[in-house]
This record gives C-alpha cells, structure tokens and sequence, in this order.
C-alpha cells in the first residue's frame, strides 16, 4: 500500500512538473504583450476565475499586490450582481479558465469591452470563446492533467499558478522592486519585520547602558556588567568609545591572570571594537555578529559617541533572530 501510494505521488508530481516544464517552452509574445498591458495599467489588475481557477486567481492577485503591482481577485458570479462596478476604466482583466467556455465570465466581456477593459485571457485553447474574445492569450494548456481520468484539475490549475508567478516574478525584476520594497507589504510577516526594524528601534538607551571609564577597577566594571544584564561593558572617555569588555573576555581574564584585584578595565578591554551605527537595519547588526563572533554590539553615532547597546537577547527579543 505505502509503495503504491509513493508511485502515485511521483507521477502526480512529474506529470506536473513536465507540464510546467512545456509551458516555459512555449511562452510567445503573449507573454511579453500581457506584461506591458500590465506595465501601462493605470488601475489595478482584476483576476477573474471560476471554481479552482477562481482559487488560481486568489494568489495570482495575491502574489502581484505584494510585488508591487495593485491587483484584486473577484468572483464572476457575483461580479455580474454588483461586483463589477469595482473594475473601472484603466483596469486590466485576466480571465482564468482551462476550457476558455466559462459562462460566467463570458456573460462579463460585453461590459468589459464596452468599459474599454484589456482582458488577458488565460485559457488552454486561444480558440474558444474567452481565448476569442481577450485582447491577449496566454496558453496555459497541458498534455494531460494529473488526475488518472484526466478530469480534476491538477496540472492545468499549476501551470496556471506557474504563468500568475512568472508575470508577476518578471514585472518585479523589470521595475526593479527592492527587498525594502516587498518588506513595507508585509509589515507583519519575518521578512519586513527584519528590514524595517532599525538598531534605534531596540537598542538599550540612557542608564540601561553598562558605560565605564579606562581607569574604573575590573571588580567594579563586572558589577556594573552584572547589573545591566548585557553581558558586556562599554569603555568610554566624554563618551567617546574606547573598547568593550564581555563575559567571554573575562573568562579568558581569569584563565591568564592570578590576581585582578589590581587590574583596571583598561586593562584588560579589547579597543577599538566592532560597532553600529543607530540608524543602521537590526538586520545588519546580526551580519556583524555573526561575521566577528560577538554577542553584543556598542551603537554609536557618526562621531563615534556612545548612543546604546544590544546584544544577541535583544535582537531575539525583537524577532529579528
């Protein structure tokens, strides 16, 4: 049983995957045609689908509005109840259905054309009504689905899915929408969490940050590490930043030296330290501790005076790490 149902996954996922392999084959200047469409659109993309192409066009609309190009997805059904007066004159339309025979989209293109409304059909046979009646096709038409009575849309809805990300992916890199730019779309999700948040946002400020001077006594400097809970101390003079001095540092303090009784911070510091300054993505301070090894960071600011501290608890504490 468990290997028999192994064998049916694999040929569901290569009769899939070749059907998405022949579509990037037989891409023609519909594509590019379709792209520019979009490229010219002064609205917004609207992409209409019944049953799974209607599912198909959800995260089509999806995927363009997080990639910088205004799209929504609206049912043709209830489109034809009121739903259509939200297309407006600049809109463009994609028009989702394998057959290209959707009575319920077709029933929509008399007023769309009367709208003067580009429709982009994206059908499996540019001679059906839909693949007629659009401005532009795009064939989205597979050998056979995956379904073994090559009946429930399998390999059609995915190279469907496929096409959706392909004009949205080469829009993306064509008006070169930035990393930043796809993180202020999604405020709430990891990635604009990374880039948005700033090392001002979560550093430790004013009598949170363990500052000492040079000639503070090594005892002293680890109670005030201690009681700021960084792990590190800050060495400053006028609050200009000397050096710092970290848990792991005293560890190898005490490995080398038989008395610290009589050592000042100076000492033992390590000078001219990695920093940060306060204006920089909280994403760069994980680079930099990363790449050096460290587990917390002085932030200054342009001339070098102390602003804050984080450490890696703090970008954790952020969900930045």
């Amino acid at each position: 049983m468990s290997n028999s149902l192994l064998q049916s996954a694999k040929e569901v996922i290569l009769t899939e995957a070749k059907a998405v392999f022949d579509l990037a084959n037989n891409l023609d200047d519909g594509f590019v045609q379709s792209c520019e469409l979009i490229q010219n659109c002064q609205g917004k993309v609207v992409l209409i689908g019944m049953g799974k192409s209607g599912h198909i066009g959800n995260k089509i609309a999806a995927t363009f509005a997080s990639t910088g190009t205004p799209a929504f997805a609206i049912h043709p059904g209830e489109a034809g109840h009121g739903d259509l007066g939200m297309i407006t004159d600049g809109d463009v339309v994609i028009a989702i259905s394998y057959s290209g025979e959707s009575d319920e989209i077709m029933t929509l293109v008399p007023v769309l054309q009367h709208l003067n409304v580009p429709i982009i059909g994206m059908t499996g046979n540019s001679n059906s009504s839909i693949g007629k009646a659009c401005n532009v096709h795009l064939d989205v038409g597979v050998e056979k689905e995956a379904c073994p009575h090559n009946l429930a849309p399998t390999s059609s809805t995915t190279v469907a899915l496929a096409m959706g990300d392909a004009l949205a992916i080469s829009l993306l890199i064509d008006k070169g929408f930035s990393p930043d730019d796809f993180a202020r779309s999604h405020p709430s999700g990891a990635l604009g969490r990374r880039l948005l948040t700033f090392v001002k946002n979560i550093m430790k400020t004013g009598d949170d940050i363990p500052i000492v001077s040079a000639g503070t006594k090594l005892l002293d400097a680890l109670l005030v590490m201690s009681q700021k809970t960084l792990g590190m101390v800050l060495i400053t003079d006028n609050n200009t930043l000397l050096g710092i001095f970290t848990d792991g540092d005293l560890r190898r303090v005490l490995e080398t030296h038989n008395d610290i009784q009589t050592l000042t911070i100076g000492d033992v510091m390590t000078p001219s330290c990695k920093s940060i300054l306060a204006d920089k993505p909280a994403v760069f301070a994980v680079q930099i501790m990363d790449e050096f090894n460290l587990n917390s960071l002085p932030v200054v600011d342009d001339d070098d005076q102390v602003v804050g501290a984080i450490n890696t608890h703090t970008l954790m504490q952020a969900k930045i790490i």
